[in-house]
């Protein structure tokens, strides 16, 4: 019986060791994008930045492979944390469709959320920056790893785009790694 359980805590610990190790390569694909991480460049009044946006380019993650047509739908819920409903259409033309939720966790500029889509996990939403009228955003996070380019209109023209790109290069991003996404 000792052996049995020896040659199990080995298998895990030999499980989780890998499980670490895959993680620690998949962060660090990531984790170039931007080694300095800038604050939000302006506050953000929450009832402005809710509503239907546009992906116009991303960070690629597994979570979003092979998605086109992405969108993001923010609306305030009773409980005063934000509804998300994030849509993008597979290749196949299937639609998938990921819902959670939001949190301001910074009153003072309301620039950064917490989100989660898996229960009680979450991960940081920082609006890096956005146009004053809230026509366009920028999305980040702490650590670099992730962000995303949007936009209130699903093709707003290259000028737009590329003041967006140019905008995350000021921001510290290494801007060849954007996956541009193609909006119906």
């Amino acid at each position: 019986m000792t052996t049995q359980r020896t040659k199990l805590a080995a298998a895990l610990l030999l499980a989780s060791a890998v499980a670490v190790a895959g993680c620690t390569s998949l962060l660090s694909k990531h984790a170039v994008g931007n080694t300095a991480v800038p604050q939000p460049a302006k506050s953000v009044e929450l009832s402005r930045y809710l509503g239907h946006w546009y992906e116009l380019a991303r960070y690629e993650q597994g979570f979003q492979k092979d998605c086109d047509g992405v969108t993001a739908d923010y609306a305030l819920r009773d409980d005063g944390t934000v509804s998300v409903v994030n849509t993008c259409r597979k290749p196949d033309g299937s639609i998938k469709r990921a819902e959670g939720k939001a949190k301001v966790v910074d009153n003072a500029t309301g620039a950064k959320l917490k989100v989660s889509f898996f229960g009680p996990f979450y991960g940081d939403y920082w609006v890096l920056d956005h146009a004053d009228d809230y026509s366009w955003s920028i999305v980040g996070e702490g650590s670099g790893r992730y962000l995303w380019l949007l936009s209130r209109e699903g093709t707003p023209g290259q000028a737009k785009l590329d003041m967006l790109i140019g905008r995350a290069r000021q921001l510290g991003y290494d801007t060849s790694m954007l996956r541009i996404t193609k909006q119906p």
